[in-house]
């Protein structure tokens, strides 16, 4: 397996090969940090809304998009048996295939399709969870039953596949697989679960197993994370029972610190913000640590309450300018600091109410935050340690998925080429943020 010096490794572990400046190549953007860096992005929105490119007919899916040298990947899940469901505590067998597709990002010309037999045993199975990973000229999709391929980004040609559940003998997350592929140098990160392989490290050419770590009685649902910390590269990845620290290129864990949220629900990708770590998950479970520059293990310098940190469920919150801003787990937006724990505001004002699973998503960008909601809704706000100030709202989705009792869309957008792309369980829309 290859090495890299310091520099040229963080290049590869923070952004894939041949990337532009304005690509979105996988999940929460190229850095993996939900920031939109372009400039030339509209102030407010048009009287007539937002300017929609295009629109494309997908199927069934929480997949989000990913864009890259000119082309938008997603994964759908075209159903021939069966009806989706919300039920929260039990499996629903539905008989489909899984497809991974792109399309042109000018215009939405579909180029390639790959599709495979998936039949699903899952709570919500309306279809993949996973962002495509585009790294160079390879594209990585995960299933949500743990299909693993590695498809060119040229013509969707099969380079290799891996079913996670019979390579590892394990079974899916009553969730689905949804911790989405990372690429860290000349490896691919997948977490299956199970004894000894809670994460894996895969050659990205070969699909070869490189290294394997750690055990856990639940995967959890975020990714691996990178990050650099004390001039060394890490991956730091929460399952149902710890985080951790581990080497990326050996496996070799640097420390684990305990951390159960309820029913296995470590959903949000842990966040760097300075020397603290911070965590959320199910069951107003949040924690705060403070990293050590030698990798030995942090200290726990707060964990939260109700009243304190973020415990999300299907977001993941965004660090800037020294604070951490999120959606909590029935969907108010808050604001805490990652030092201490402490929450500086919290308001209602993206969702209007706070419904059980109440989702949206949020970009730092320029000049406006970026978030999308549940309800289909694009807004442009203004997020700061003094409160939320939205300066504009337009619908460009209807809710199609079933959720807690309402349609939902619980799809993380990508944003690439001054346009917004994301998707429901019908189409696939572009919109132009581009300023006049």
């Amino acid at each position: 397996m290859k090495l890299f010096p310091l520099a040229a490794s963080l290049v590869l572990l923070l952004a894939p090969a041949g990337l532009q400046a304005d690509d979105w190549p996988q999940w929460l953007g190229a850095k993996g940090d939900s920031h939109w860096n372009e400039t030339g992005l509209l102030e407010k929105f048009p009287a007539a809304g937002p300017v929609v490119k295009w629109r494309v007919p997908v199927r069934w899916g929480y997949s989000g998009p990913a864009v890259a040298a000119g082309k938008v990947f997603i994964m759908d899940y075209d159903i021939s048996e069966g009806t989706p469901d919300a039920n929260p505590g039990g499996r629903t067998k539905i008989q489909g295939k899984e497809r991974v597709r792109c399309f042109e990002s000018a215009t939405g010309k579909e180029l390639w399709t790959h599709a495979y037999d998936a039949p699903y045993e899952l709570s919500f199975p309306a279809g993949p969870r996973c962002t495509p990973t585009v790294d160079g000229d390879f594209v990585y999709s995960l299933g949500a039953e743990g299909m693993l391929t590695c498809l060119s980004i040229a013509d969707g040609k099969l380079l290799w596949e891996m079913d996670l559940k019979k390579s590892y003998q394990v079974s899916s997350p009553i969730w689905g697989f949804s911790s989405h592929p990372i690429v860290a140098g000349d490896l691919v990160i997948v977490k299956p679960g199970g004894e000894g392989t809670t994460v894996v490290a895969l050659d990205k050419k070969t699909g070869k197993e490189e290294w394997r770590a750690l055990t856990s009685k639940e995967p959890g649902y975020a990714p691996a994370v990178l990050i650099n910390h004390g001039g060394k590269e890490q991956i730091i990845l929460s399952h149902g029972e710890a985080l951790n620290s581990l080497d990326p290129l050996t496996g070799k864990v640097y420390w684990t610190v305990p951390f159960v949220p309820s029913y296995g629900m470590a959903i949000m990708a842990p966040r760097l913000a300075g020397d603290f770590l911070v965590m959320g998950g199910m069951g107003k479970k949040s924690i705060g640590l403070k990293l050590k520059a030698d990798q030995t293990t942090p200290e726990i310098a707060w964990e939260g309450t109700p009243k304190t940190g973020l415990s999300p469920k299907n977001s993941t919150p965004v660090v800037d300018g020294g604070l951490v801003f999120g959606c909590d787990a029935d969907g108010e937006l808050r604001c805490f600091d990652p030092a201490t724990g402490t929450r500086l505001w919290t308001t209602t004002a993206v969702l209007g109410s706070t419904p059980g699973s109440g989702t949206f998503f949020a970009v730092k960008a320029i000049p406006h935050w970026v978030l999308f909601n549940e309800l289909g809704e694009l807004i442009l706000a203004d997020l700061t340690r003094e409160g939320y100030k939205e300066t504009g709202r337009a619908k460009i989705l209807e809710p199609t998925s079933p959720g807690m009792g309402r349609k939902v869309v619980w799809t993380h957008p990508a944003f690439a080429e001054k346009a917004v792309f994301v998707r429901n369980d019908v189409e696939l829309v572009c919109v132009s943020l581009a300023a006049e």
